[in-house]
């Protein structure tokens, strides 16, 4: 998890780069710059034999003027270009900043999100800052949130602890989406004990009813470890990379039980991919990790016979 202690390191550490780098990281890299970034991973859990493209968005992180709607527009016909079969939008929608000029209500950015185009459809979980955001939810110990319910308004599916059946060329394959796992970080300034996430590994699982392969989305990648190897793939944002990434390294992003999963590809028990996300949390900057896309491709192309 990004934390402010650990993000104020990594600037203090950046700073002494000079003036003219700190602009970058906070005019040209989180604002101007954006990337696909493409994995190939082949877990053995996935035929080989299955060829799935998809296109991940994380972090959005809605805002003027860090994370407009006409960014977001942009962000969309990128992803749309890529023609991947599914899209899949790893959460946290909502600002995640307190320096803004203009907090974009949720039914805007999700209108903008219904753009998004794909022949296996468009699915979503939610992040924590959507949780956090929703001060009813926050009251009530249970969703759905604002965001989750512009999402589904707009005819995109959100997924908490449930998954979906779903097929390719005649090959099934289940899409799993993880509850949040930090959903109810912040409930002590509400006064209330109650536990710390919306998350339910083992009863999402559980509704996977048949030996097809299985990708989950979790907001959060500190759950990976304890992912069972029934799952071939998965798909996560939340860290941002660290937002700041120096020389590979995220000093931002501290270790959970000895593993630093802040950004890319790491072989556990399933594949895990971690996107760097589109906005910024806590601070509007970004250095060493621009904004990007995911896109994974899973399997290969059957060969043509001649």
């Amino acid at each position: 998890m990004i934390t402010r202690r650990h993000l104020i390191r990594s600037i203090g550490g950046l700073s002494a780069l000079g003036v003219s780098t700190a602009a970058y990281g906070v005019g040209v890299e989180p604002m101007l710059r954006l990337r696909v970034t493409r994995y190939h991973p082949t877990p053995r859990q996935w035929p080989a034999d299955l060829s799935l493209k998809i296109a991940a968005i994380a972090d959005l992180h809605a805002c003027d003027p860090w994370m407009s709607l006409e960014r977001i527009e942009g962000i969309v016909a990128r992803t749309n270009a890529l023609n991947a079969d599914i899209i899949v939008l790893l959460g946290d929608y909502v600002a995640g900043l307190h320096h803004v000029t203009r907090l974009i209500p949720s039914r805007e950015w999700a209108r903008v999100l219904a753009r998004l185009k794909a022949p296996l459809g468009v699915h979503a979980v939610m992040g924590n800052h959507d949780y956090w955001d929703d001060r009813t939810v926050q009251l009530a110990g249970h969703g759905p949130t604002i965001a989750h319910r512009a999402l589904e308004a707009a005819g995109i599916p959100v997924y908490e602890n449930d998954a979906v059946r779903l097929s390719k060329d005649g090959r099934p394959f289940w899409l799993a989406g993880l509850g949040d796992q930090l959903a109810y970080y912040p409930a002590k300034r509400y006064g209330r004990a109650r536990r710390l996430g919306a998350d339910d590994l083992a009863g999402t699982l559980a509704k996977v009813t048949d030996d097809a392969p299985v990708i989950l989305l979790a907001h959060e990648p500190n759950i990976a470890p304890l992912v069972p190897a029934r799952v071939a793939l998965q798909l996560s944002g939340h860290t941002h990379g660290g937002q700041v990434r120096l020389l590979g390294w995220s000093p931002a992003v501290s270790p959970k039980n000895g593993l630093r999963l802040a950004y890319g590809h790491f072989r556990l028990k399933c594949d895990l991919i971690v996107s760097g996300g589109l906005g910024c949390s806590i601070m509007p900057l970004r250095f060493g990790v621009p904004p990007e896309i995911v896109e994974v491709t899973l399997g290969r192309s059957s060969p043509v016979v001649s």
